[in-house]
């Protein structure tokens, strides 16, 4: 945790599974805590919430979709609660079997003269919809006829906020059970489910928000003690990691020396785009190496760094590091953009040294050509690995072929090559060798561009170079890259829209983005 932090700060950091939401709930019941009283009291922060999402004035009418099980009888509190400010409330209420609570709240719902109904069409004039028909913790797929409802509400124009998850999605995996609701909002209840986080859930989850309704931390920690984290990457943990503020008497030796080793003349702009990531992240000094064709246009862009011009092949690749380049002079190394196959050579020398690593693009293909990952458990200095899923594939196929959550899959390469692996996607998901996970619960289809990835992959070798000379762990500055990175492209995107954010205008935006959130 971060000093200073407040419970709110700290419960958002927590992702859990469905296994480990129910162990910790079932601390709290055992020491006393009713199930009939936490069911009032996280329908009251519900329904707070939503009548701020959707005000009596202008949204009167709501339809609640009411499941078997106390998600069910939470949507049938919050109901309740909504009928009693003047909502006019219509109940779905498609099975006749409830749990014993969630029956006593439909009685009273009855009692009240709220309208319940067993056919789906009588919420179609509704407003808005509440989903509470599943919660946490559902893994088979739909029924048929439940299936078909959902089918028919996603047809529907009609705003829908989920209690907990969307209807359909597997907890963990965020897997699509045959079919699911497809959410405006999800209001998370408690802590974070783990498969809402994942990438193939984001097209039904909508706006997520978490509703603290107060467990106790000393319940989380005992249940996640025992168990490999995973963490969302908040922006207050993102900014502690940062190397700031800076000492009075810093100078550009101690504020770290990266080494990029990128590019090639067909792929120049890889170098170009990796410089100017590593140069936003304020590393004291940064070298750019390069085949020598292309120095005068390093030269150009990056006046300040200082361009290390390598023989090359007839490709236009690397060929060789130059004699005077001592790799051990270096506090860091990012290798592989733009490379081409053609800087095998280079790759593997560069594995060999003893500096920490930061591999992206062709330095992973030659890793996975060469079938040397297994070598990387014998470096002494710390890995960092970036791959999108294709690279993924390329690097560990087995653990690719039985993929079905991000977190478990990066989770296991990281300890398969002691490095810390970083997986891009909608969700960027990193772990580190001792089976901790971190994923960033935010970012844009805007960095869907080409080159995006250099610009990451500078952006965290110039953190690791300063990080390594405060002996900070390597994956605090993979965390802050990544996080830094994509609030910079949602940052672009408000400005210039989702198809204005090429690589080049995204390194503009990392200071604007980084400023706004430390002030």
């Amino acid at each position: 945790m971060v000093p200073g932090q407040n419970r709110l700060e700290q419960i958002q950091q927590f992702v859990v599974t469905a296994e480990q939401m129910r162990a910790i709930e079932g601390r709290v019941f055992a020491a006393g805590m009713p199930v009939a009283a936490l069911m009032e009291k996280v329908a009251g922060l519900i329904t707070r919430r939503v009548q701020a999402l959707y005000p009596l004035s202008s949204h009167q009418k709501v339809g609640v979709l009411v499941g078997p099980g106390h998600n069910g009888g939470d949507a049938l509190v919050v109901a309740r609660e909504l009928h009693l400010q003047g909502y006019a409330v219509v109940v779905y209420r498609p099975f006749s079997k409830l749990k014993e609570l969630t029956q006593q709240h439909a009685q009273y719902a009855e009692s009240l003269g709220i309208a319940l109904v067993d056919q789906i069409e009588a919420l179609q004039s509704c407003d808005w919809l509440i989903d509470g028909l599943f919660g946490f913790g559902l893994e088979r797929s739909l029924s048929d006829s439940i299936a078909e409802v959902v089918n028919q509400i996603n047809q529907w124009s009609v705003p829908v906020v989920s209690i907990d998850l969307p209807s359909g999605l597997h907890t963990d995996t965020g897997a699509v059970l045959g079919t699911a609701i497809r959410a405006t909002q999800t209001l998370c209840l408690g802590l974070w489910k783990l498969g809402l986080l994942q990438d193939n859930a984001l097209e039904y989850v909508g706006t997520a928000e978490l509703i603290d309704f107060g467990l106790p931390l000393a319940n989380i920690e005992a249940v996640l003690t025992n168990s490999p984290r995973i963490h969302r990457i908040t922006p207050q943990t993102a900014i502690a990691n940062l190397p700031l503020p800076r000492s009075a008497t810093s100078h550009k030796y101690k504020m770290g020396h990266l080494l990029a080793i990128c590019g090639s003349r067909r792929y120049t702009g890889g170098a170009i785009l990796t410089a100017l990531g590593a140069r936003a992240s304020g590393v004291g000094m940064l070298s750019v190496a390069v085949p020598e064709s292309i120095k005068p246009l390093l030269s150009a862009q990056l006046p300040e760094a200082l361009i290390i011009d390598c023989p090359e092949t007839s490709s236009g690749a690397i060929a060789q590091l130059p004699e005077s380049v001592e790799l051990n002079s270096y506090n860091a190394i990012a290798c592989g953009p733009g490379l081409t196959m053609d800087a095998s050579a280079v790759v593997e020398r560069v594995i060999a040294s003893d500096r920490p690593l930061v591999l992206d693009a062709d330095a992973l293909n030659v890793l996975a050509q060469a079938g040397t990952i297994p070598t990387l458990t014998q470096r002494q200095a710390p890995t960092v690995l970036t791959p999108h899923l294709g690279e993924f594939k390329r690097l560990f196929p087995a653990i690719a072929e039985e993929m079905t959550n991000r977190a478990i899959a990066v989770r296991e390469a990281a300890q398969q090559t002691g490095a810390v692996v970083l997986l891009k996607g909608a969700r960027v998901a990193i772990a580190n060798p001792t089976g901790t996970v971190w994923i960033n619960p935010a970012s844009t289809p805007a960095l869907a561009r080409g080159g995006s990835g250099d610009v990451l992959t500078g952006l965290i070798g110039g953190l690791l170079a300063q990080d390594v000379l405060q002996s900070a762990p390597v994956e605090a500055a993979v965390q802050t890259g990544v996080w830094w990175h994509a609030e910079a492209g949602i940052l672009a995107a408000q400005e210039r829209t989702e198809l204005g954010v090429d690589a080049f205008t995204l390194t503009q935006y990392l200071m604007p983005a980084l400023r706004s959130h430390l002030h």
